[in-house]
């Protein structure tokens, strides 16, 4: 039963899929769409189709997208772009630029990422628009299929607002409209994901199905709730959604088995494409010999934990040379090839949610508490209770935390950064090549040339 809902591309030989994934983006259509293509309902007339559907996004947003251990995903580019990733290579202009903050417009990842996340976000409406009101599909079905086309097409969202500033939020498939889209503000966009959002996880039931936290659930909607109230400022909020996650779900209490993938504080995570392989991440930062060819973490990172800090001990390896001695993300330990899959590439975690929490409670004042959700994540590290006892303390406490909790995931640093206004005091001294544009990449420049309508440019490019 569990087979079913692994993510493994060689299963996706559908119709469908053909259809579907090669689709462009929505600011990126040059040409009449067929028909057939303006709406969804009559691709979608069997379960196994969209099934087929909502399986190729995951493995998209595995391997391709966002959400992806391998280069081209946010926990290397957004490692390098912040202070988290030293890059030795050549090899990667692009990567180069991300990691020494001289990207321009013309970066064809910029564009990669961009085109990739709105293709993405294509295939999420085609399944909503092709399920809704569908009389192919019993009532449970309609709302399972939905709820995760609509979590899938916020999480897009949220992270292309982040990095790209003012977006346009596509909920249909229809290109008269895509062709021609402009530009809403920050919050407009969260207002469009957060009501995505309540609608998951309304309709979402709190199931695990597959057994290994595969799919997105009501509790993975909630996830994604949190963040964005939290992003928001809306402390309440942030903090009861919260609460109800940590109400609902486990803690691993063992810190060598967080990124199992059998560990109980995981709320969605990927499958290996192959049976007996594991993730992306490990292949992207384990260093097999010294000096790296590519990249390494961070002397910055490495010096932020503290003494007999377990998360260094256990989630930072080393490697040295008759010189230096090199450290990487170890988070992940099992290469692609191992054999057998112990690792899955995690995306959301219980860690992310009690310290949103924690955040969330400090920020209302409420310290006894916050410091409890705190000392939740210092403990299993093998650190005492955090000295902190102000408001201002124990939010520095909290970002002191994030920061050695969740290095090299899915870009939590930069955007912490972003979102207390630090980027520049920080970045500006652990970066030589920071500056104040950098908080904001570059809309891809054949995007503004094939639709004038997302001008102007984000400033400084």
């Amino acid at each position: 039963m569990k087979n079913t809902y692994k993510i493994l591309i060689q299963s996706l030989k559908w119709t469908l899929i053909l259809v579907l994934i090669p689709l462009v983006s929505c600011e990126n259509i040059e040409v009449e769409t067929p028909n057939h293509l303006l709406s969804g309902e009559t691709l979608f007339t069997d379960p196994n189709t969209v099934e087929a559907a909502i399986l190729s996004i995951y493995a998209n947003l595995r391997d391709n997208v966002i959400c992806t251990g391998a280069p081209q995903g946010m926990s290397n580019l957004m490692g390098n772009y912040a202070d988290e990733i030293t890059y030795y290579s050549t090899f990667s202009l692009a990567e180069e630029q991300f990691n020494k903050n001289t990207l321009v417009a013309s970066n064809p990842t910029i564009e990669e990422i961009w085109n990739n996340a709105y293709n993405q976000i294509y295939a999420a409406n085609a399944i909503i628009e092709g399920v809704e009101g569908s009389v192919y599909f019993t009532e449970d079905e309609q709302k399972q299929y939905i709820g995760e086309a609509l979590f899938c097409r916020a999480l897009v969202h949220f992270y292309l607002l982040n990095l790209y500033g003012d977006i346009p939020y596509c909920t249909t498939t229809d290109y008269r409209y895509n062709q021609t889209v402009s530009r809403q503000s920050e919050a407009e966009v969260y207002n469009q994901i957060i009501s995505d959002l309540l609608q998951a996880k309304e309709v979402l039931t709190s199931t695990d199905e597959s057994g290994e936290h595969l799919r997105p659930n009501k509790y993975t909607a909630m996830a994604l709730l949190a963040r964005c109230y939290l992003y928001t400022q809306n402390w309440e909020q942030a903090e009861a959604e919260t609460t109800q996650l940590i109400e609902n779900n486990g803690w691993e209490t063992n810190i060598e088995n967080v990124f199992l993938n059998n560990a109980t504080s995981t709320l969605w995570q990927f499958s290996p494409n192959n049976n007996g392989g594991n993730t992306l991440e490990a292949d992207t930062f384990i260093i097999l010999a010294a000096p790296p060819s590519t990249r390494a973490l961070s002397n910055h990172i490495v010096d932020a934990f503290e003494e007999d800090d377990l998360r260094k001990v256990h989630w930072v390896g080393q490697i040295s040379d008759a010189t230096n001695t090199f450290y990487y993300p170890y988070k992940y330990k099992i290469g692609l090839g191992a054999g057998v899959s112990q690792e899955y590439s995690i995306v959301f975690r219980m860690a992310e949610q009690y310290l949103i929490r924690a955040e969330a409670r400090g920020r209302q004042g409420n310290i006894s508490e916050a410091l409890i959700d705190i000392n939740k994540i210092r403990n299993r590290a093998g650190l005492n209770n955090t000295t902190a006892t102000t408001e201002t303390e124990v939010l520095a406490a909290v970002m002191q935390e994030r920061k050695v909790e969740l290095f090299t995931e899915h870009g939590h640093r930069f955007f912490d950064l972003k979102r207390n206004g630090q980027l520049d005091a920080v970045l500006g001294v652990t970066k030589p090549g920071w500056n104040h544009k950098n908080r904001l990449l570059p809309i891809p420049q054949r995007e503004l040339l094939v639709n004038p309508n997302l001008q102007p440019q984000n400033q400084g490019y």
